[in-house]
C-alpha cells in the first residue's frame, strides 16, 4: 500500500501545481518522472516496480489504449482530407523515412547488433508524443498550421507505428527463436487483422447504440462518458482475446465510434481521456522509478549517441524532407523537427518487448529509456524559449509576407481543452487542435 499510497499522492501534487509549472513548460511528464525518481527504488525506495510486471505492462497499454481512442474519436477524416497538406506529409513521407533513418543510425552506431533489433529499435522511437511539448500544440504564440501539424502528426502516429512494430517484434523474436518466416507473416496478418476487425466491431455498434440512446434520450446523463470508455476497451479486450493488437484496435474503435456516433468533437470521450491520463501519469511515475536503475549498468556512449541522434537527425531531416516544395521555411522546419518528442508509446513498446524478449534487450530497453529521459527533459524545458523565440520570427516574418506557407488559414473540428479552462464545454478554438494529458 506504501506505492500507491506514494503514487496517488504524487499525482494530487501535481493536479494543484499544474496550471502555474505548465505555463513554465514543467510538463507533467517531466515532473512525474522526476517525483517517481526521487520516490523510486533509485533514491528513498518508496517504489519497488519491476519492468516485467504485468501490472506496469497492463496500465502503460490501458493508457495508451484510451488515448488512442480518445484520439482518433476527435477526428474529422472529412476534414482531413481538405486539410492534411502539412499531417499527411509528416505522416507518410516524414515517418517511413524517420523509421529508415534510426535503421540506418542504428547499425552505424551498433555494428554488432542484429539487423532484427535494430529494425525494432526504430520502429520502438518513431511515434512522437505531443503532450511532451504540450505548450506547442496549446498556445495560440504558435501558428495554427504548424500547431496543427504537430497535433495531428503525434495523435495519429503512434497508432501507425503499431504494425511496424508488431512486424519489427515477430522479426526480432523470429531470429530469437529461429522461428519460419511464414510463422512471422501469420502472427502479423493476426495481430493487424484481429485488431481491425475488433476495433471496427467495438467502435461501430457502440456508437450505433450511443447515437440511437442520443436521439431517443435513453441515455443517463451519468452514463454519457462511460460508453466510449467501455468502448475503448471492449475494443482492446476483444482483439486480445482474438490474439490481434489492442492498440490497433483502440485506435480504428476511435475512428469507428467518432463516425457513427456523431459524437466526434464533443465532450463525450472526456473520461476515456481523463482515464488515459490518469494511467499515463501511474506510468511517468514507475518510468522515473526505474530508469536509472535500468539503465545505469548498461551505460555507453553508443547508448547516448544513438540517443542524440534519435532527437535530432533521424527526427529533423525526414520532417525537411517531407517538406520540399511546400514554401516552408527554414526556422519553421527547425521548430517541427525538433518538436518530435518521445513519449507513451515508446515506453508501451519497449515493457511489450522486454515480456517478449528480443537479442541485445538490454542494450535496446537502455537506449528508449535514455532517449525517453533525454527527451522529458529537453523538450519539456525548451517548449516556452523556442515558442517565444518562433513567435517572435513569425509575427517579423508574416508581416512582410502575409501569404507565407505558415499563414495559412486552418481550421479543424478537433476539440482542444485548453490548461486553464477546465472546460468540458465542448468549445473549439480556431485551428481545433487537441491536447492530450502528458
Amino acid at each position: 500500500m506504501v506505492a500507491a499510497t506514494t503514487v496517488l499522492a504524487i499525482i494530487v501534487l501535481w493536479s494543484a501545481l499544474s496550471k502555474p509549472l505548465d505555463g513554465r513548460g514543467v510538463t507533467s511528464a517531466l515532473f512525474l518522472t522526476v517525483a517517481g525518481f526521487l520516490v523510486g527504488s533509485s533514491a528513498l525506495g518508496w517504489l519497488d516496480i519491476t519492468v516485467e510486471s504485468e501490472v506496469a505492462q497492463r496500465v502503460a497499454e490501458l493508457a495508451l489504449v484510451l488515448l488512442l481512442f480518445s484520439d482518433a474519436t476527435r477526428l474529422d477524416l472529412r476534414a482531413l482530407r481538405r486539410q492534411l497538406g502539412w499531417p499527411s506529409r509528416l505522416l507518410l513521407i516524414g515517418l517511413p523515412l524517420t523509421l529508415a533513418a534510426g535503421v540506418l543510425v542504428g547499425v552505424l552506431v551498433f555494428p554488432g547488433m542484429a539487423l532484427a533489433s535494430v529494425v525494432l529499435l526504430s520502429t520502438m522511437l518513431a511515434s512522437t508524443d505531443a503532450a511532451l511539448g504540450q505548450k506547442v500544440v496549446s498556445d495560440p504564440a504558435v501558428p495554427a498550421r504548424v500547431r496543427q501539424a504537430l497535433d495531428v502528426e503525434g495523435g495519429l502516429n503512434d497508432g501507425l507505428a503499431v504494425p511496424f512494430f508488431l512486424v519489427a517484434l515477430e522479426l526480432a523474436n523470429a531470429e530469437l527463436e529461429t522461428s519460419a518466416p511464414s510463422a512471422v507473416l501469420v502472427t502479423m496478418a493476426e495481430q493487424i487483422g484481429w485488431g481491425l476487425l475488433a476495433g471496427l466491431a467495438a467502435g461501430i455498434l457502440s456508437g450505433l447504440l450511443y447515437r440511437m440512446g442520443e436521439r431517443k434520450g435513453w441515455i443517463s446523463a451519468e452514463w454519457v462518458q462511460i460508453i466510449p470508455l467501455a468502448a475503448a476497451l471492449l475494443a482492446y479486450t476483444i482483439a486480445l482475446t482474438l490474439g490481434g493488437s489492442g492498440f490497433i484496435a483502440a485506435f480504428v474503435g476511435g475512428l469507428a465510434f467518432g463516425r457513427t456516433s456523431g459524437a466526434r468533437g464533443s465532450a463525450v470521450t472526456l473520461l476515456a481521456e481523463d482515464a488515459g491520463g490518469l494511467f499515463a501519469a501511474v506510468t511517468w511515475i514507475g518510468f522515473g522509478a526505474l530508469a536509472l536503475a535500468l539503465a545505469l549498468p548498461h551505460l555507453t556512449w553508443q547508448v547516448f549517441l544513438y540517443a542524440a541522434l534519435s532527437l535530432t537527425l533521424v527526427r529533423m531531416i525526414p520532417v525537411a524532407i517531407a517538406f520540399v516544395g511546400q514554401g516552408v521555411r527554414l526556422p519553421t522546419v527547425a521548430f517541427i523537427g525538433w518538436f518530435g518528442p518521445r513519449g507513451l508509446a515508446s515506453l508501451v513498446f519497449a515493457l511489450l518487448a522486454v515480456q517478449r524478449g528480443v537479442p541485445e534487450g538490454k542494450v535496446v530497453l537502455t537506449t528508449v529509456l535514455v532517449t525517453v529521459a533525454l527527451s522529458v527533459i529537453l523538450h519539456g524545458l525548451s517548449s516556452v524559449p523556442l515558442v517565444s523565440a518562433y513567435h517572435r520570427w513569425f509575427t517579423a516574418y508574416a508581416a512582410q509576407h502575409p501569404d507565407s506557407a505558415e499563414a495559412a488559414s486552418t481550421t479543424m473540428s478537433r476539440r482542444r481543452r485548453l490548461p486553464d479552462s477546465g472546460s468540458r464545454s465542448g468549445r473549439h478554438d480556431t485551428d481545433g487542435s487537441a491536447k492530450r494529458p502528458g
